[in-house]
């Protein structure tokens, strides 16, 4: 199918004041994978379903909606279906705390923190938890809703191109809310890679201080074997598509997003990388595809620090060992050691299902 293209670890701090909340609602817009039907869709929801149409402008590509930012904040939440249940009932539902834009960093966290949510998600359905945590420890916080179709129920699902370039255009809209000379960033599954590649081929180097990727396809995934059989029998991404989305299938190794996003090297001069990954990621297979291969970066794995977790892809952002991880990585100076729990192997999957389907 052709393909469009256009661990040491450390912290915690202290809130920068806040003045209010901005009308602001939209950013500008520019613009792996399912088992040959059942595996290459379910598989390649590389984030979570469940993410209700949010508010924005009419987007130049009458395939994509604008990126919206979500206002009404929510409370914290413990996995994906309990955020996906919220949201039903409020559809601009923002992580507690986040996108005030009123919010002045201090001197002691002077980056805002841009958060980028995964495959068929939204901002509160991946970073109802960690968004929080980052606003307590002190950081202005701000998340978008990036990449999803005219009339769709979810973000994310759209041309990863297109949606590298929205991130880049809210980069700019905090920025010049809080006047801050640079942002930090994390994103999870597709938002590792749309971040990244904002940052290495879309001139956003110069505005990134650094730049966290949880559970990031940083080299795609085979899926078990099923995207080397793809590449020989095209059809099955064709299939894969119907079953997924555009997105998914653009993040299978060796696609042209990802060969792109990882030419001459996968990182740039000037940003702090750091990867947090799993060895028993259900998504990324191999599990060696999250680590960054190019000078400075840090590919920390949660088994290495905590070998009974055995938190996967999709539980990630909910596992409270993960969550202090990144809290820890952006605010070394103030680092916790978080308790380290037995996780069963699977946790998550469940709800990840349930929350897409119910």
């Amino acid at each position: 199918m052709a393909q469009k293209r256009p661990m040491d670890h450390s912290d915690m701090g202290q809130t920068g004041s806040r003045k209010g909340r901005s009308a602001l609602r939209r950013v500008a817009p520019a613009g792996v994978l399912a088992s040959a039907a059942v595996v290459l869709g379910a598989a390649l929801v590389i984030g979570v379903g469940a993410a209700p149409i949010g508010t924005g402008i009419a987007a130049a590509d009458p395939i994509a909606r604008p990126a919206a930012v979500p206002l009404d904040p929510g409370p914290p939440q413990t996995d994906h279906l309990a955020a996906a249940r919220y949201l039903r009932q409020h559809p601009d539902a923002a992580p507690e705390g986040t996108n005030d834009f009123g919010c002045t960093p201090s001197a002691e966290h002077p980056r805002p923190i841009v958060l980028a949510h995964g495959t068929d998600s939204s901002a509160y359905s991946d970073y109802s938890g960690i968004g929080p945590k980052l606003v307590q420890a002190g950081f202005c916080v701000f998340a978008l809703n990036y990449g999803g179709k005219a009339g769709g129920k979810s973000y994310g699902t759209e041309d990863v191109w297109a949606s590298s370039a929205q991130i880049g255009a809210f980069v700019d809209t905090v920025l010049a809310a809080t006047g801050a000379s640079r942002v930090d960033m994390v994103g999870f599954s597709q938002g590792a890679s749309v971040t990244r590649y904002y940052i290495n081929r879309l001139g956003g180097a110069a505005k990134v201080g650094q730049w966290v990727g949880l559970a990031s396809p940083s080299y795609g995934g085979i899926m078990y074997g099923l995207v080397p059989v793809a590449q020989k029998a095209p059809f099955i991404f064709t299939l894969a598509e119907m079953a997924s989305s555009v997105a998914a299938i653009q993040q299978a190794a060796g696609s042209p997003f990802i060969t792109e996003l990882n030419a001459g090297s996968d990182t740039v001069p000037g940003v702090r990388f750091t990867t947090i990954g799993s060895r028993v990621d259900e998504m990324i297979q191999p599990n060696s595809n999250i680590a960054l291969h190019g000078e400075g970066a840090r590919n920390l794995v949660l088994q290495d620090y905590c070998s009974i977790d055995l938190t996967g892809h999709f539980h990630m952002v909910y596992d409270p060992y993960v969550q202090q991880m990144v809290v820890n990585v952006l605010d070394p100076e103030h680092a916790v050691q978080p308790p380290c729990v037995k996780v069963e192997l699977g946790t998550g999957i469940a709800e990840v299902v349930e929350a897409a389907h119910s």
